[in-house]
């Protein structure tokens, strides 16, 4: 589990460190700031394309040794990245690793979930994804001031050796799995055929969306409307991520117990608490209080979806669950483009949280929406 986690945690932080280094790349490539600002779109979007298509195609080989050929790719691009001798290089060498990295998400989710007792699929995912949770307080925070310190190249040399740790990981204490007896490309994608895969993806799209909504605007709300200190902001940012790391195994272990309340309870969470940090903005130590719940309930969502979609396209859980980190990256670029249009429309700094809200409350629409109904309820 933790070698598995040990992967969500590289990709994590090679997806969100290039943000905190964007001025010194735009600088070293002479590049504008907005030009800059590809390698992180071009990031999501590689992940978005990447995670179902590697994943189909890969659909006949080993779990184990797939894994082991995404982090390869994870590597190959993360060097590529160190050594680029130009602004499109850089962008290549990340693209590849968002392929590679979209893909290995999914797959290695499936892989905990397989591994471990039915009843404890949920708390097996929560532990891949604590990576992700991670990454944000440490691999970020930490790759950002490498990268300030010693040069960008710097953070990609760093997260290249982590690669190799990762690979070497792997190889050791993940035991071989097969690929599925029935693997079969066009039998994977007909799962798409089912009206529930596809509320169980929007639910995973609006429902993790508001998290980054928040996340992308947060600097402006805490010093501009709250009065927070310009140095404080990554104190708040670290709050955040400890409610994250509190948040996703709490939610795994009770998804375990009862997978859709839990699914359900996280959803209303996130939709109430940004809700109510509309008027705990006003206040610092209401504010310090309500983003910390928001880490928690924002993180508490990524396992009862994650493991939602795995539920809903039994026999194709693969290609679903790497679908389903196209879905939270969608949720990771909708929500800030909704927000982002609303500040330029003229709404206010507070216009993220009541768009928030209303996206978290979207995502549990959705997810009613697809669930079972009546004794296949009470039975999941």
């Amino acid at each position: 589990m933790l070698a598995l986690a040990l992967g969500a945690f590289a990709v994590g932080t090679t997806e969100v460190v290039i943000a905190g280094l964007l001025p010194e790349v735009a600088a070293g490539f002479d590049v504008s700031l907005s030009t800059a600002g590809l390698l992180v779109s071009g990031y999501a979007a590689g992940m978005v394309v990447g995670a179902p298509l590697l994943t189909v195609l890969g659909s006949r080989v080993p779990r184990t040794r797939m894994l082991l050929w995404l982090v390869g790719l994870f590597i190959v691009g993360s060097l590529l990245s160190a050594v680029a001798p130009g602004f499109a290089v850089l962008l290549l060498g990340r693209v590849l690793s968002a392929l590679a990295g979209g893909a290995y998400v999914g797959i290695a989710a499936v892989v905990a979930a397989d591994v471990v007792a039915l009843r404890r699929r949920a708390s097996a995912i929560a532990t891949v994804f604590m990576g992700l949770s991670l990454a944000n307080v440490v691999g970020v925070p930490g790759g950002t001031a490498l990268g300030q310190a010693l040069g960008w190249r710097a953070t990609f040399w760093a997260v290249t050796a982590l690669g190799v740790v990762l690979l070497g990981t792997l190889a050791r204490f993940v035991p071989p799995t097969p690929a599925p007896a029935d693997a079969d490309p066009r039998r994977g994608l007909a799962v798409f055929r089912r009206g529930r895969v596809w509320l169980a993806l929007a639910a995973t799209a609006c429902g993790w969306a508001p998290f980054l909504t928040v996340l992308t605007y947060i600097s402006p709300l805490l010093t501009d409307v709250t009065g927070f200190a310009d140095r404080t902001v990554p104190l708040l940012l670290a709050l955040i991520g400890v409610g994250m790391v509190v948040g996703t195994p709490l939610a795994g272990r009770l998804a375990d117990r009862a997978l859709l309340p839990t699914l359900y309870g996280a959803l209303v969470g996130v939709t109430v608490v940004s809700a109510l940090l509309l008027g705990a903005v006003h206040s610092k130590p209401a504010a310090v209080v309500g983003f910390l719940l928001f880490g928690l309930v924002g993180a508490a969502v990524i396992p009862p979806l994650q493991t939602r979609v795995l539920a809903s396209a039994d026999g194709a859980g693969d290609l679903a669950s790497a679908a389903n980190i196209s879905a939270f990256n969608i949720g990771n670029a909708g929500g800030p483009l909704l927000a982002g249009a609303a500040l330029s429309a003229g709404w206010g700094l507070t216009a993220p949280l009541w768009i928030a809200a209303a996206l978290g409350a979207v995502g549990l629409a959705f997810a009613r929406a697809g669930a079972p109904s009546g004794r296949a309820e009470r039975a999941g």
